[in-house]
Order: C-alpha cells, then structure tokens, then sequence
C-alpha cells in the first residue's frame, strides 16, 4: 500500500469513527435539548454540521474517484447524520443540500484522480474530524 493511500485509510478510519462518536453525543443530547428546542428548527452548531455535510458529499465523491472502494460509506454516514439531526423535513432537507453540494461540486471540477485531488480528501478529512471533534466535545 502506497503512503498515499495508508494515509487516506488511517483518515478515513479516524474521520468514521469521529463521526460515529459525534452521532452517538448528539443521540444522546437529542432528548433533553428537543425539549428545550421543541418549537426552534435551528441548532447553535448548525454552520458546523452543514460544512460536515458537504465534506462527506465531497469526501464520498473524491474518495471513489481516487479508488477507495468504500461503497456507500459516506453516504451511510451521511444517513446516519440526518437521522439524528434531520428532525424535521426542512432540517433533513438542508443536511441532504450540503451533501450534495458537497459532491457535485466536486464532480465538476475532478474526473479523474489527480494530487490535487487527493490533497483535497486529506484538507477535508482533517476539517471533518475538527468538526466531529468539535461537536462531541460542545455534548458532553
């Protein structure tokens, strides 16, 4: 296995389970803060959950382009995300408009693996385990 590509697996091992540990927090924080939010559709960490959309979108795109072979990966993490936080159909609407921003943006300027390319992939899996980071440590 090339660095590159040892790289891209330790990155995307860590960004998963960030990830996972992330839904988990806010599994956990849903309750109580739903009653406390029971008629708001916004959340205060709301602009980092966006960007995490659009990094998986970007991530499930480049990563595949670049020969990951992961399948729907990012794309179940994707669902994971919105079944936590797509409490209503507006809020699940705008995760799945980042996502897909995230991928189509990508999908324009990539069609094929390039360095840039995948120095993008590593940029965004270093920002999405800052983000998931972020979020765990904000519910606790």
């Amino acid at each position: 296995m090339n660095r590159t590509m040892h790289l891209f697996s330790l990155a995307s091992t860590t960004l998963r389970m960030g990830l996972a540990a992330a839904v988990l927090a806010l599994c956990l924080a849903a309750p109580a803060a739903a009653q406390s939010r029971a008629t708001a559709d916004d959340r205060p960490y709301d602009d980092q959950l966006m960007r995490l959309s659009e990094i998986l979108g970007a991530v499930h795109y480049l990563r595949e382009l670049c020969g990951a072979a992961e399948g729907q990966l990012w794309r179940d993490e994707m669902r994971k995300l919105v079944k936590v936080e797509g409490t209503t159909a507006i809020r699940r609407a705008k995760l799945v408009k980042g996502f897909n921003k995230g991928y189509r943006g990508y999908r324009r300027t990539y069609r094929s693996c390039t360095e840039p390319a995948r120095q993008a992939v590593e940029r965004f899996m270093e920002e999405g385990e800052q983000i998931v980071s972020t979020l765990v440590q904000k519910n606790r």
